[in-house]
């Protein structure tokens, strides 16, 4: 997929408060232009991803894969305050020739959709076919086809819901403290700010993304006559490295934890069920049995809220993360609706 920047000159408003004289969007698409009656696929990215899904669904992404980028005209916009391009804490200041660090306004998921709608239109996309979305990229998907119900057609969200819930916002508390607690990150001198916070908010939202039956399968001990377990720690260590080593900051992650916790289809809209009556689009809700960040019991009540649309379950052991891995239930779930574009 060919990467683009869209950058706006006109007043950007947010949700929360604030604006800015305008912002850059990151983007890609397949590797030609569009063209009016191209079927378009759209794809939303989770938390720490980007905007290249052939990088983080490989198995899906690509040309002759299962969403051909050849056969399809496929889309994925990188969400604003990711540090993969799209404008965010990480970004420069022109006040100040320095990134805006915690001067950046707090932005929602309704922003990330606004941000996605303006490339759409920029494309001269009329409609989409297909958008879908996992975790946050679900947010995202749910938020869109409640924004535009006339311009999406088709919607799949995965492993995700319809309002943050405690639970999810408690995970995430936990690692903006973690962040917090390095000095560094308030002092805002350079990126480096809340690096080793960050690697230690990593490690923490691992937990969450994966299950218990997930670790004991991937980090048992191999000795059993070891003193203290450490291959769980080490892997836990190597992922709060990974991400650093990624080029992701700590106040990208911050922002973002904080755009999670706006996500309520409801807010302004009468609630959750009135919002969620509006959709139009055809639908599909896929929840995953492991998936301890956004359960069953709570996305089973959510899809019955949608007009028409159908729930799936998938089986994995490696909870929340069973998006990013279950290819095989994934396509046999996606398949019909490929087949209906």
């Amino acid at each position: 997929m060919i990467s683009h920047k869209l950058h706006t000159a006109e007043t950007f408003s947010f949700e929360a408060g604030g604006t800015l004289p305008g912002i850059t969007i990151e983007y890609r698409t397949s590797e030609r232009e569009y063209r009016k009656g191209d079927k378009v696929i759209w794809i939303c990215h989770a938390l720490t991803a980007n905007s290249d899904p052939e990088d983080w669904w490989s198995d899906l992404t690509g040309p002759g894969k299962f969403f051909d980028t050849e056969k399809y005209f496929v889309v994925c916009v990188n969400m604003l305050t990711s540090p993969y391009g799209s404008s965010g804490p990480a970004s420069i200041n022109p006040e100040t020739c320095k990134p805006y660090f915690l001067d950046f306004p707090k932005v929602t998921v309704r922003d990330i959709v606004k941000t996605e709608i303006l490339v759409r239109e920029h494309l001269g996309i009329e409609k989409v076919d297909l958008l879908i979305g996992g975790s946050i990229g679900g947010f995202q998907a749910l938020e869109w086809t409640v924004m535009e119900p006339d311009v999406i057609q088709r919607a799949v969200y995965v492993a995700t819901s319809a309002r943050v819930t405690p639970w999810v916002t408690a995970g995430l508390e936990c690692q903006r403290m973690a962040i917090r607690a390095d000095q560094s990150f308030e002092e805002c001198r350079d990126l480096k700010g809340g690096e080793a916070g960050l690697r230690c908010a990593r490690g923490q939202a691992l937990i969450s993304y994966r299950s218990f039956e997930g670790y004991c399968l991937t980090q048992p001990e191999t000795d059993d006559d070891v003193i203290f377990a450490d291959r769980a720690a080490s892997y836990e260590r190597y992922q709060g490295l990974k991400i650093t080593k990624r080029n992701f900051d700590a106040y990208s992650y911050y922002y973002l934890t904080y755009a999670v916790d706006s996500h309520n289809i409801g807010r302004n809209r009468g609630g959750v069920a009135a919002a969620l009556s509006t959709i139009k689009a055809k639908t599909k809700v896929i929840a995953i049995d492991s998936d301890c960040l956004f359960p069953i019991v709570d996305q089973k009540p959510f899809a019955d809220m949608i007009p028409g649309c159908e729930y799936h379950v998938m089986t994995s052991a490696f909870g929340h993360d069973g998006f990013l891995l279950e290819y095989p239930q994934l396509r046999e779930i996606l398949a019909p609706v490929l087949e209906s574009l």
